[in-house]
């Protein structure tokens, strides 16, 4: 009787951060629409998975290479999987083998990951992988990704050396304390301004992924 009670909290959740991104949304003048929602599944069991996912939700995030591909596998092929965080080099491509439904990597935070992920695509014949590059916006040694002053020489890395991935975009992590955070968004967003100066593309087709769901409305606050 407790796993029932425990699986309709978790879509009651889901449901409450889906009005919350509506109404950011609306106050930052954005579409809803337009607003992706990872629901970060790691450490979760199957079932909970399965029973957001008939809830209606599709698009899910692990960080645990090892936990994703024993779970990835048990549940439909129609579920727009992200990895999020840090991925190390020597499993990108168990990774990608055991998850053809990888949409996306959340992060990129070196050259020696985004040639390892290049390789693994072009081996296994897959479609290009979508690729944020992960930025330390706070400047906590604690967290991976690359610091501001070099996020654009590893965009321009992905895009030049690395025919195989498709880079999407950037992301962070705030701070646990959420009064910090505004701080680490703005430096993504100003990372963003550059890179897409630097290499001629439109901001609107550089995603910005910041924001969990403690802090996501100061995130929303910041994207256009």
């Amino acid at each position: 009787m407790a796993a029932p009670a425990v699986e309709s909290f978790a879509v009651a959740a889901l449901r409450s951060v889906m009005v919350r991104v509506r109404q950011a949304a609306e106050r930052s003048g954005a579409r809803a629409e337009n607003v992706r929602v990872v629901a970060v599944s790691k450490t979760k069991p199957v079932s909970l998975i399965r029973d957001v996912y008939d809830a209606g939700h599709r698009r899910f995030g692990e960080n645990y290479a090892q936990e994703f591909v024993e779970k990835a596998p048990q549940l439909p092929e129609d579920i727009e999987w992200h990895f999020v965080g840090h991925l190390q080099s020597n499993k990108a491509k168990m990774l990608l083998s055991a998850v053809p439904n990888l949409a996306m990597v959340e992060g990129v935070d070196n050259e020696k990951i985004a040639n390892h992920l290049d390789r693994a695509v072009s081996s296994l014949g897959r479609n290009p992988l979508k690729v944020l590059v992960q930025v330390n916006t706070s400047g906590e040694v604690s967290k991976s990704g690359v610091e501001p002053a070099n996020c654009l020489e590893l965009v321009k890395y992905v895009k030049s050396r690395c025919p195989n991935l498709e880079f999407s975009g950037l992301m962070t992590i705030g701070m646990p304390d959420y009064t910090s955070t505004p701080a680490n968004f703005k430096a993504l967003s100003n990372c963003r301004t550059e890179v897409c100066k630097a290499i001629g593309i439109k901001e609107e087709h550089c995603e910005l992924s910041m924001g969990m769901s403690g802090d996501f409305e100061q995130a929303r606050q910041l994207r256009r």
